[in-house]
């Protein structure tokens, strides 16, 4: 039996892939999710059932101190990958509470049990969106991430100065992973693949904000979970140890040839509502990989002419006529 890894998030759309390679490749893996109803907890329970049946996933908050604690002293894991997270730009600026209990205080309990079981490598997810106003294509990881346009991207660069304290203080190793626009079959129902390609087979119209005018750094599943297990396996070695890797296709696409993919493997045209900018997103993002591809071989491969047609496909068959 190989040493456990424990996924926190593990029935989110990016966790259940993490847990099914992990699987595939032979690990010994315990996941939790809190199967929160930010949206429907049953495409969770589905993806688990389609994607990774066979991982034993908890069902815990991190804010519950006790049973995290408890969990941890029973899988005894090495490893952690911490995916869970209340994910969303644009709920921030509704439910902010929400961001503060997951994203700030639930990572400071996880980072207390990193600390005190040992852990030799954490691995948690960032986001693209720590860029905020300071983000000057392509994005590195040596810019500022001091201007958040959101709640969201200020809890998710404070994670990454926490994680850097305890890396500090405590010699945690730790590495954090800014993922750029994750998409793909299983994907979250409230991010622009899945919702325009819902409402493109259902001839609904879609909400196309800033005039269609944004460009975006879309990264297929597949290329964003080879870099998952590529940052696992190679965990920071200087003082104090812990690093931070874009993790993105370093290609961004134009909002309207994003939506002219979506139409052909769809079939139909998009009714299109064009829309003023929407506070707290960005123009544009686009990844600046090098460091990721030098330090673990991170090199994505999958344009949106290949990703998003499995996208569309997987909302025909998964929603039907609910689409």
């Amino acid at each position: 039996m190989t040493e456990p890894i424990l996924v926190t998030g593990a029935a989110g759309f990016i966790g259940a892939y993490v847990c099914r390679e992990l699987r595939g490749r032979g690990a010994h893996v315990v996941g939790l999710d809190n199967y929160n109803d930010y949206y429907d907890p049953q495409l969770k329970r589905d993806r688990v059932a389609a994607l990774c049946p066979d991982v034993d996933i908890r069902a815990l908050d991190l804010g519950d101190r006790a049973g995290l604690a408890a969990l941890f002293d029973e899988v005894a894991p090495t490893r952690v990958i911490h995916l869970a997270a209340q994910a969303g730009v644009r709920y921030s600026l509704t439910n902010p509470h929400a961001y503060v209990d997951s994203n700030l205080v639930g990572f400071v309990n996880l980072l207390e049990l990193c600390r005190h079981r040992g852990i030799a490598h954490l691995v948690y997810a960032s986001s693209s969106s720590v860029y905020g106003d300071s983000a000057v294509p392509p994005f590195s990881e040596d810019q500022r991430v001091d201007r958040p346009r959101s709640l969201y991207a200020a809890t998710k660069a404070a994670n990454e100065l926490m994680a850097y304290t305890y890396a500090q203080l405590y010699g945690l190793r730790a590495t954090g992973l800014r993922f750029f626009t994750v998409y793909g079959p299983w994907g979250r129902p409230d991010m622009a693949p899945l919702l325009f390609s819902r409402a493109v087979l259902a001839g609904r119209p879609i909400e196309v904000f800033n005039h269609g005018k944004m460009r975006r750094d879309f990264t297929f599943i597949d290329d964003i979970v080879a870099g998952v297990l590529g940052a696992l396996g190679h965990p920071p070695a200087d003082a104090p140890p812990h690093r931070v890797f874009n993790l993105g296709n370093h290609t961004p696409v134009e909002l309207e040839r994003f939506i002219a993919v979506i139409e052909a493997a769809a079939g139909r045209p998009a009714q299109k509502v064009y829309k003023p900018m929407q506070p707290g997103d960005m123009i544009e993002t686009m990844a600046d990989t090098s460091r990721a591809h030098a330090a673990f071989g991170f090199d994505p491969a999958t344009s949106i002419d290949a990703g998003l047609p499995q996208v569309v496909a997987w909302c025909r068959d998964y929603f039907g006529a609910r689409a």
